[in-house]
């Protein structure tokens, strides 16, 4: 038997011993973070690794930057460029099984999960998504977004997430998409926002209340909000609550790297190395390429594919509004950039119709005695779904 085959056993045997005696759920897991390049110096993320280690017996965690005094182990680099390439090499060749980091580019079509506790009710939720770029089409990132927030949430332990859509520019064509996806075969619960008239278009009530697990959002708005739960009892300089940025998923991206803001404080940098360490115990990596491939199974790259196309016409010819009719009906779910289409659609077709806008977002209106006639004319022009 060779030496590195029993060096390996030998290991092998070390974690499980230490599993059973810490009953860690990460024992033989090594998660690193790069020191270099916070706002607030390398002490503030060493004092982070150094909560962490207190914290959760049963992983261990890898310093990557300058020489420090501390007991934990240090891969030394004098450069933030240089802890990026160590980081890389180290997750390459198994010996991390993720690293927190800062300022890292991922490649396009990979894009982060952020996780915070909520103000409202102290609950957990997942935001999808927070840094980097899913696809160039917004809408196609946000569908891609909502499949990385339903890994990242049963990576960390839940079987069934619930999957709400921010209500922004596109939100709709989202919901049809996802909605396509879900008849399909890719199974997604949707979740019901706390207002009255429900539905899975949340509202910023929604996200203080954590009405959903993973909460769709475009990256640049997912961005902004993890800065505000996370600063938001510090005045900005200084984040001191949640987990951080999160993991970056992408379909065939083979690193779990979690992205930490400069600003982040000590309590945010212990609390992603911690996030970091179950997500590896959850077999992040194994669970997305699971999640990809039921999705395309349920075609996820002809739904992404027309979703880019020109899927209808813009009603350009000159079109004589029908007679004025009093409107009582509305119809909600209709993206902004298509509304005054969409009335014009149905004035083609003979109906009087009004846009407007409601505090779930844009609608066109008509007399109750259209309302199942319109439906049907929006739907076929693919207006809503």
């Amino acid at each position: 038997m060779s030496e590195n085959i029993k060096k390996m056993i030998g290991e092998t045997f070390k974690d499980i011993a230490k599993a059973i005696e810490t009953g860690s759920f990460a024992a033989g897991i090594r998660v690193g973070i790069t020191t270099l390049g916070s706002e607030h110096g390398v002490e503030n993320l060493v004092a982070g690794a150094e909560m962490a280690a207190k914290e959760s017996a049963g992983f261990e965690i890898v310093l990557i930057g300058p020489k420090v005094d501390t007991e934990l182990e240090v891969a030394e680099v004098a450069t933030e460029e240089e802890a990026h390439k160590k980081m890389e090499e180290l997750l390459d060749s198994g010996y991390l099984s993720a690293c927190v980091t800062m300022h890292y580019n991922f490649p396009i079509g990979v894009s982060t999960v952020g996780r915070v506790i909520t103000p409202g009710k102290g609950k957990e939720m997942f935001i999808a998504t927070t840094t980097g770029t899913s696809a160039a089409h917004r809408v196609e990132a946000m569908v891609k977004n909502a499949i990385y927030g339903i890994i990242t949430a049963k990576a960390m332990g839940k079987k069934n997430p619930t999957v709400g859509i921010l209500n922004l520019d596109g939100a709709r064509a989202v919901e049809r998409a996802l909605k396509e996806l879900d008849k399909n075969g890719y199974p997604i619960t949707f979740a019901e926002s706390m207002r009255a008239d429900g539905g899975c278009v949340m509202r910023g009530n929604d996200l203080l209340g954590a009405a959903a697990d993973v909460m769709v959002t475009d990256t640049l708005t997912g961005n902004i909000m993890m800065k505000v739960f996370s600063s938001y009892t510090t005045g900005g300089s200084y984040e001191g609550l949640g987990y951080g940025y999160g993991p970056g998923i992408g379909e065939g991206y083979d690193r779990t790297v979690l992205i930490l803001s400069r600003a982040s404080g000590t309590p945010v940098a212990a609390n992603a190395i911690k996030y970091a360490a179950k997500l590896s115990a959850g077999n992040v990596k194994k669970i997305a390429a699971e999640e990809f491939k039921k999705a395309k199974a349920a075609g996820l790259e002809d739904i992404l594919s027309a979703l880019t196309a020109t899927k209808k016409e813009a009603v350009e010819e000159e079109v004589k509004m029908p007679e004025k009719e009093v409107v009582t009906a509305s119809i909600a779910g209709i993206d902004v950039m298509d509304l005054e289409d969409a009335q014009k659609a149905l004035w083609k077709a003979g109906i009087y119709a009004e846009t407007g806008m409601g505090c779930t977002g844009p609608m066109v209106q008509m007399s109750e005695a259209n309302l199942e006639a319109s439906k049907k004319i929006l739907a076929d022009a693919g207006y809503i779904a």
